[in-house]
């Protein structure tokens, strides 16, 4: 049976696979694991599991439906951008995407942050990029990152959910400067 499955894409897999055990690990503590290991919010500078949680925040999910919705995006468009730039480059990009969200939502956030979603936007804008010609600028990066970017804006002054509508932009952001200047 291994003999016909390819674990063709390994950042973007171990990603889900760790995910999935820490939602799992949260479920079995019932949050206590996500608190102390898995989110970032404003905590002592002199604590080390402030500096851990910096990166593994993105690990963490409150629930299937908050894992699933991520993932799903994750997974459908990971992998083809893992191929395009390589392994190492997806896993810089995820944890610098990681560290600045968690660091921006640190100091200025209110609210516990967790989730994948900053990366799925940064894998939706890094999408539109996938094609790039030298000097051009896609019709497609542009559109989706207004769509994007003025739905959060929107919806973080609007809504009052759960979301992190900050970690989003942050994720379409850094999907723009990885896109540009560092791929």
């Amino acid at each position: 049976m291994t003999e016909y499955l390819q674990y063709n894409s390994p950042v973007v897999l171990t990603f889900f696979f760790v995910s999935f055990f820490v939602l799992i690990l949260n479920w079995i503590t019932k949050g206590i694991s996500n608190t102390l290991l898995f989110s970032t919010y404003k905590s002592s500078v002199l604590s080390p599991l402030t500096y851990i949680r910096l990166f593994t925040h993105c690990l963490g999910h409150m629930n299937w439906s908050h894992f699933m919705n991520n993932f799903l995006y994750i997974l459908l468009i990971g992998p083809m951008l893992e191929e395009k730039y390589g392994s190492l480059n997806i896993l810089i990009m995820i944890l610098i995407t990681a560290l600045v969200t968690g660091i921006i939502n640190s100091i200025i956030g209110k609210y516990q942050l967790l989730g994948a979603s900053g990366m799925v936007f940064m894998f939706i804008i890094l999408s539109s990029l996938v094609n790039i010609q030298s000097g051009k600028i896609p019709i497609t990066l542009i559109l989706i990152f207004i769509f994007y970017i003025a739905n959060e804006i929107i919806a973080g002054i609007f809504k009052k959910d759960n979301v992190s509508h900050l970690g989003h932009i942050i994720g379409a952001i850094c999907g723009c400067i990885y896109g540009f200047y560092i791929l």
